[in-house]
């Protein structure tokens, strides 16, 4: 059974890895055995000091997502350091709370640069490299916006559904290739993204009365569900986003 959740000689390519979920889902990964390449705005050092302590290969990368010419070096950074890309996880992301009477263009078009548009092309650029071998693991990040509308949210809620749909999308086409798509949606998780909500007493009340498990979700209760989807264990499991929300969504 220890077999199915081995990643030992696996790579791993994680972005959004300095903090928060990133982070979690790094430290799962490479307490399974895989080494990684971190891939963040800023210098992902305090991640990467907890990855070597399990004796994993590790390797940094800061890169802006936004911009379509840091996708290809993200790839063959983990090729120069590793040899190859098995695992991605498309994990890093924006928001932006305004009433959509205000919402801007800019924010609009930022949010979705990042959340949806960078998930297709890194994940295309990946595959590239998993086809030669038949073998890879994409794992998204999508969100129980991907189900729900949300509030105040509204690019943000787009961008969630283009997830759920595109995982869908890239598992029909790269099955037959080896290649599994699938995606993680967190409930309400306690990191940054979510400091406005529970610094406020009447919506973090709210939230956690909805929540069957009473809690906000941490960072380590993603590090299983990505092993799961990185390791042998998923092999016949594509084209499935994850809930990881507590309970929320069966309310």
């Amino acid at each position: 059974m220890k077999k199915l959740f081995d990643l030992t000689g696996k790579s791993a390519i994680i972005t959004g890895a300095s903090t928060g979920l990133g982070k979690g889902m790094t430290l799962g990964l490479a307490a399974a055995g895989a080494d990684v390449l971190l891939v963040d705005r800023t210098q992902c050092e305090e991640t990467a000091k907890e990855v070597a302590a399990y004796g994993r290969r590790v390797a940094m990368l800061k890169a802006d997502l936004s911009r379509m010419d840091s996708i290809e070096p993200v790839v063959q950074k983990a090729i120069a350091e590793f040899g190859k890309v098995d695992i991605l996880v498309n994990n890093a992301g924006i928001i932006r709370r305004t009433p959509a009477l205000e919402f801007s263009e800019k924010d609009w078009d930022e949010v979705m640069a990042i959340n949806a548009k960078t998930v297709f092309f890194l994940s295309q650029a990946a595959a590239r490299d998993m086809v030669k071998r038949k073998y890879g693991k994409i794992i998204n990040v999508a969100s129980l916006l991907s189900f729900q509308g949300g509030i105040i949210v509204p690019s943000y809620s787009a961008s969630k559904g283009a997830v759920a749909q595109v995982t869908k999308a890239l598992a029909n086409e790269w099955a037959q290739l080896g290649i599994t798509v699938n995606a993680i949606a967190p409930g309400y998780m306690a990191t940054n993204n979510t400091k406005a909500l529970r610094e406020d007493p009447v919506r973090s009340k709210a939230i956690l009365d909805r929540i069957p498990a009473g809690r906000w979700g941490l960072p380590d209760d993603l590090q299983g569900v990505v092993v799961f989807l990185a390791s042998p264990a998923s092999d016949y499991v594509n084209g499935h986003v994850l809930v990881v929300d507590g309970g929320w969504l069966a309310r």
